[in-house]
């Protein structure tokens, strides 16, 4: 159907009151609560960030900015509850690495790389490489070469299948081309409890998980996986400082969906990395070995999705699937 002189003349006076409506929303947001999702249940780390968080950003704003956990499936069911809300920046998330580490082996109602926008690096911290005491060896180097020269004696522990663990050190092994078994665990409690007995000889932990046997020395600490960490963590070299291409890291971020408008994005990134000066957060995150290192949202949206590429190739190729 043709169309005729008047309308287009009256789609091009459209186009400005549009984007004078887009403008007007961003410079009101936020005119009414903002809801956080955190998709996990109440008490853990991520509702310790989250919290703060929303008390900080509701003393910049003036609106309240309310927590809501909606845990389950590996963060899948409360990612979906954002999936679902309009992208207005009414409804966010504060997740962590678990987010990529569940889309990269489990079935999604979502596409985490395209229906997710990264808004800020909360903290991030490298987990530790740690050895049975029974295992004859003192250093990552003693590891891969007893690993190469005796290819089934090393069984790896996971808090489950899929977990980051798992992926952590199938990466290990891939990168070096190691051979290991995998011997999962209901979480993290009873892995602990072999690798100290010696009936598993690795296991890649975070430190809350195992710092007290670790100062004890109960267990032997190798590497950490990542350069970066807080001071006064027991003292081990990095796995790229012991000469292996490798890092991987345990991560919490503030997520929007895609297509919220960058406006608001850029109000939530900034306000966001002011709240990282709390000495309250900035202690616990501390405590949880992890760094506060503020980027700008586009920074922090291609971390994630390097994040979220990185395990998808490591459970690809170690054919790691979790229905």
């Amino acid at each position: 159907m043709p169309i005729s002189r008047r309308g287009l003349v009256a789609a091009s006076l459209a186009i400005p009151a549009l984007s004078r409506g887009a403008l007007a929303q961003e410079a009101n947001w936020p005119s009414r609560p903002v809801r956080i999702i955190v998709p996990y249940a109440p008490g853990g780390s991520n509702d310790a960030v989250a919290r703060p968080l929303a008390e900080k950003l509701f003393q910049k704003f003036g609106q309240p900015f309310v927590v809501e956990n909606r845990p389950g499936a590996g963060s899948t069911i409360g990612s979906a509850v954002l999936t679902q809300s309009p992208a207005d920046g009414y409804t966010l998330m504060v997740t962590s690495s678990t987010f990529a580490t569940s889309a990269a082996v489990q079935p999604t109602p979502y596409d985490a790389s395209r229906d997710f926008a990264g808004v800020a690096l909360l903290a991030s911290g490298p987990m530790m490489v740690l050895a049975s005491p029974s295992l004859p060896v003192n250093s990552l180097q003693e590891l891969v070469a007893y690993a190469r020269a005796k290819p089934d004696a090393i069984d790896f522990g996971s808090s489950g299948p899929g977990s980051i663990n798992q992926l952590a050190t199938e990466l290990f092994a891939q990168t070096t081309g190691l051979k290991m078994q995998h011997v999962p665990y209901r979480g993290m409690g009873p892995a602990l409890t072999d690798l100290i007995a010696g009936n598993i000889q690795i296991l890649v932990t975070s430190f809350t998980s195992a710092a007290g046997i670790v100062r004890e020395k109960r267990v032997k600490l190798l590497a950490w996986t990542g350069d970066e960490r807080p001071p006064g963590l027991p003292e081990a070299p990095s796995v790229k400082q012991a000469g292996i291409d490798y890092e991987a890291a345990l991560w919490w971020g503030l997520i929007a969906r895609t297509g919220t408008p960058q406006g608001i994005v850029d109000k939530l990134n900034a306000a966001a990395n002011e709240a990282l000066n709390d000495e309250k957060m900035k202690s616990y995150l501390a405590g949880e070995g992890a760094i506060i290192n503020p980027q700008s949202a586009a920074a922090y949206d291609r971390y994630l999705k390097a994040d979220l590429t990185r395990w998808r190739e490591t459970a690809r190729k170690a054919n790691i699937r979790v229905e």
